[in-house]
């Protein structure tokens, strides 16, 4: 389940939870269960048009206009990615599409994520936050035209 609240409160909560652990296996640890807890995409949609391009394991995602929320469903085949697409939906899901397109994602440097993670993982989780500002981008900008 999503929770409520706007982006920022959703990201501090994420911040709140990674602060509980003293060192980063149980950090790594809590992500893959964050992973593990990530409801599952519709085998439908794991196809090469929902496949993130630039990352080394395979993400796929999709994304559509709920009223004027973005709806975000993933899934990935590697269990720390599937981990950091779960932190990404549980911030952006069902949030307005502008909104995201504009998101800050300092709170991934709070919790140390991008420090700690290697260099084909970061070049991945920036892949997935950019197709994930594309989509929004796409989903905002359809909204102003109709």
């Amino acid at each position: 389940m999503t929770p409520i609240g706007t982006i920022a409160e959703r990201a501090g909560t994420i911040v709140d939870e990674f602060a509980l652990f003293d060192d980063w296996m149980g950090k790594y640890e809590h992500l893959i269960e964050m992973g593990r807890s990530l409801p599952l995409i519709d085998e439908a949609y794991k196809t090469n048009e929902y496949l993130v391009r630039g990352c080394q394991a395979q993400v796929w995602l999709k994304a559509e206009a709920e009223g004027d929320l973005i709806r975000l469903t993933a899934d990935s085949d590697a269990l720390i990615t599937k981990g950091l697409i779960a932190i990404l939906l549980c911030i952006l899901d069902r949030q307005p599409a502008d909104a995201v397109v504009g998101a800050d994602f300092s709170f991934l440097d709070e919790i140390g994520m991008k420090e700690h993670l290697s260099p084909t993982r970061k070049n991945g989780l920036d892949s997935m936050i950019k197709q994930i500002r594309l989509y929004a981008a796409l989903l905002s900008h359809s909204k102003e035209v109709s």
